[in-house]
């Protein structure tokens, strides 16, 4: 499998914190990677840092091959090839579910209109929200606004998406609805970077998962392993600590 994400000795300091401490990992195309750990343990800066959210002190970060840090990067068309969905929706509230999708295709890529439209629809079918196309954000619900912007996120056909804590904002019985899009798209293939305490997602759909730790990848192995006989004494707590 060729290399979708690579971090070569990353690191990231707010001030005197260090929040990424010279990482090194890598995402094959086609791969799930969970990346888990206690708050603070620079989780989602990392994945900020992919489409340059947050800016890095030293290292190499390539999608595709493309140094994302190099001077002179196109940010908006890296950005055009990164998928990210966010804690928050982020939705404009002024424009439906179906104008919301079709937005960035029709600005960025010059999609036509009835194209675009087409598409977002069928895209909303995809996250079974066909019939609320028509609904503004204020009338969805929290779980129905994150699949709005998941459906946003695909229409731009990034071979890569990002997912930072996509279900932290959610009510608990919400939370179900997002997930099953997420291993819809597993399933389908889409390579998946997700910062998630969803230990059961983790456990049914990540083929890999790394375990963060004060800004370091303290372990990383498949599900089975990390879950059944995690090597690390902090990956050995936290796991103590998810069981009760």
């Amino acid at each position: 499998m060729t290399s979708m994400l690579e971090f070569i000795q990353v690191r990231k300091s707010f001030g005197a914190t260090t929040v990424i401490d010279g990482i090194t990992a890598e995402v094959k195309a086609g791969e799930v990677v969970v990346v888990c750990g206690p708050s603070g343990s620079g989780k989602s800066t990392l994945i900020r840092t992919v489409n340059r959210l947050e800016a890095i002190d030293s290292g190499t970060i390539r999608v595709n091959g493309n140094d994302v840090h190099a001077p002179g990067t196109d940010l908006n068309r890296l950005r055009t090839g990164i998928g990210f969905v966010f804690q928050q929706f982020n939705l404009f509230p002024h424009l439906s579910a179906l104008d919301n999708v079709m937005l960035a295709p029709m600005q960025v890529r010059g999609t036509s209109k009835s194209e675009a439209r087409e598409m977002a629809q069928a895209l909303l079918a995809r996250v079974g929200l066909a019939e609320k196309a028509e609904r503004f954000p204020g009338e969805l619900s929290g779980g129905q606004q994150q699949r709005v912007a998941i459906a946003r996120t695909l229409a731009m056909q990034p071979p890569l998406i990002l997912f930072d804590e996509p279900t932290s904002a959610l009510d608990p019985e919400m939370v179900g609805e997002v997930l099953a899009v997420m291993k819809d798209l597993a399933r389908q293939g889409m390579t998946m970077v997700c910062v998630t305490h969803e230990m059961g997602f983790a456990r049914e759909v990540a083929d890999t998962v790394w375990f963060l730790d004060a800004g370091r990848v303290l372990e990383r192995g498949t599900p089975d392993a990390f879950f059944q006989t995690p090597q690390h004494p902090r990956a050995q707590k936290f796991i103590a600590d998810i069981r009760g």
